[in-house]
Parts: structure tokens; C-alpha cells; sequence
């Protein structure tokens, strides 16, 4: 009996996740069965799974398309979004293995300023950031979209809790062969922790490439857009072509797809492991 209702109960969390699953894939099939289909599939009242007719040509159309520099978006958003990610991940990692293995008298006080971060919303500092952006001669430039978005509470957090659980066997035997802090952190605590760094680098990756508000004050050129600002062009357009929407939309999150799943069992392996006591 106790055998029945196990492999019912695995059963139906199988097909709970499957439906999970496949609800999660209905936006992602939305995306490629209305950018492979013309406007009249598109709007016709009688819906099909696909197109009869896949129009791949919508593909090469949107990147011909002179008011949407798809192509110039997305290149702007690949050196912004790596730019800022290879940046965090670097001063948050430093930070976070200063606030866990430095002895420092402040040490908690630090730490506990820079979670309080967190809770000050991002409108409170927009306005002053674009004026300082502004003063730098910084508009329309990589380093106005990268440098002021490197500070990340979250990712000091993580890697802080993380650098507390790390074996400091290891740290101590570095020392013994004469490594400061400096060579530890890069010979022997980089290599090992590989699993919270692909976490931490995912989590800035996808928030850096989604990123909206920030790109489209200060990118006011169009050589400057990213491939967010890019896409948001179709709202403010005259003549909404719905199959080229759909396509550049299917076209902007390919990056996301690929980077998450090479790297999701990191981003699991990454969290559990930085845990939150002290």
C-alpha cells in the first residue's frame, strides 16, 4: 500500500511539473510561431499551432529594418551586459571575501551599511546618478551605462555569506607557503568557488541585459540603444509590424536562454551553498 502511494505521488509531481513545464514554454512558443508567421496568420480569428507556411525571411527583415538597429542594439547590450557582469562579479567578490576573512574592527558595521543599501529604491538615486553621469560627459557612452551600475549589494551579500562557509584549511595552508590575502584569493579561493561566481555572473548577466529605465536615459543616441530600448521602439511606432516585434523579441532573449542553460546548475549549486548564518 505505502508502495502505491509513492509511485502515485512521484507520478503526480511528474505531471504537475510537466504541466509547469509546458506552461512555462507557452511564451517562448508564442514568440517563434508569431515571428514565422505573417499578419494576417497573426490576427486571423482562426488560430493554428503553426503557421502553413514558416516565413523565415521575417528574420533577415528585421535586421534590414533602418528604424531598428537590431543588430547595433545587440552588440551595445552584449558589451554592457558583460562589462557590468565581469565588473560586479569582481568588486563583489572582493568585497565579500574582505568583509569574510579580513580581520577588521568595522567589519559587521561595513557590512550591515551596505545591506542597508538595499532597501533605498532606485528612484532615490536615479535622478543624482544622471546628474553626475550627465557632469562626467558621459551620455551615450559604455561607461555611462556600465561604471555606475556596478555596486551590487546582492552579490557583496552572496559572496560574503559564501566566503564564511568556504574551508579555511585550504586559506591556511596557502599561508604556510607564504600567499597573503591577495595571491589567496586569486590562487586558491577563485578556483574553488567557481559554482557562486557562475551564479552571482548569471544573475548580473540577465538583470544587466533586461535593463531598461537606465539605458534609455542615458543612451540617447541610437548608436547607444540597447536591444531593450531597440524593442520598445515598436510601442511608439505608427505602423506596429507584429511579425518583426515577435521575431526581434525571439532574437533578445536567445542570449538569456543559452547563458541559463549552461550555467543553471551552477546558479542552484551557487545559492545553496551561501548560506546565511554567520
Amino acid at each position: 500500500m505505502d508502495d502505491a502511494l509513492t509511485r502515485a505521488g512521484r507520478a503526480l509531481r511528474v505531471v504537475l511539473l510537466v504541466a509547469l513545464a509546458l506552461l512555462f514554454l507557452v511564451p517562448f512558443y508564442l514568440l517563434v510561431r508569431n515571428g514565422l508567421a505573417t499578419e494576417q496568420d497573426i490576427t486571423a480569428p482562426d488560430w493554428t499551432f503553426f503557421p502553413r507556411v514558416l516565413q523565415w525571411s521575417n528574420l533577415t527583415e528585421v535586421f534590414q529594418d533602418p528604424n531598428l538597429p537590431l543588430g547595433r542594439a545587440l552588440l551595445n547590450s552584449t558589451l554592457i551586459a558583460v562589462s557590468t557582469t565581469a565588473g560586479t562579479v569582481l568588486l563583489a567578490s572582493l568585497a565579500g571575501y574582505g568583509l569574510a576573512r579580513i580581520p577588521y574592527r568595522h567589519a559587521n558595521v561595513v557590512f550591515y551599511a551596505i545591506l542597508g543599501t538595499l532597501m533605498v529604491p532606485a528612484a532615490v538615486t536615479f535622478v543624482p546618478s544622471f546628474v553626475l553621469v550627465s557632469s562626467l560627459g558621459w551620455i551615450s557612452t559604455l561607461r555611462g551605462l556600465v561604471i555606475p551600475t556596478l555596486f551590487s549589494a546582492f552579490a557583496c551579500f552572496i559572496f560574503r555569506q559564501y566566503f564564511l562557509g568556504f574551508p579555511r584549511e585550504l586559506e591556511d595552508a596557502a599561508r604556510v607557503d607564504g600567499l597573503g590575502y591577495w595571491r589567496t584569493y586569486w590562487r586558491i579561493v577563485v578556483p574553488n568557488a567557481r559554482p557562486v561566481f557562475a551564479a552571482v555572473g548569471t544573475i548580473v548577466f540577465i538583470g544587466a541585459w533586461n535593463a531598461f529605465l537606465w539605458p534609455l536615459v542615458i543612451g540617447q543616441d541610437q548608436e547607444a540603444w540597447t536591444v531593450q530600448v531597440a524593442l520598445s521602439t515598436f510601442t511608439t511606432a505608427q505602423n506596429l509590424n507584429l511579425h518583426e516585434l515577435f521575431v526581434a523579441a525571439a532574437v533578445s532573449i536567445a542570449p538569456l536562454v543559452v547563458v541559463f542553460l549552461v550555467l543553471q546548475r551552477y546558479i542552484v549549486a551557487g545559492v545553496e551553498r551561501s548560506g546565511i548564518d554567520d
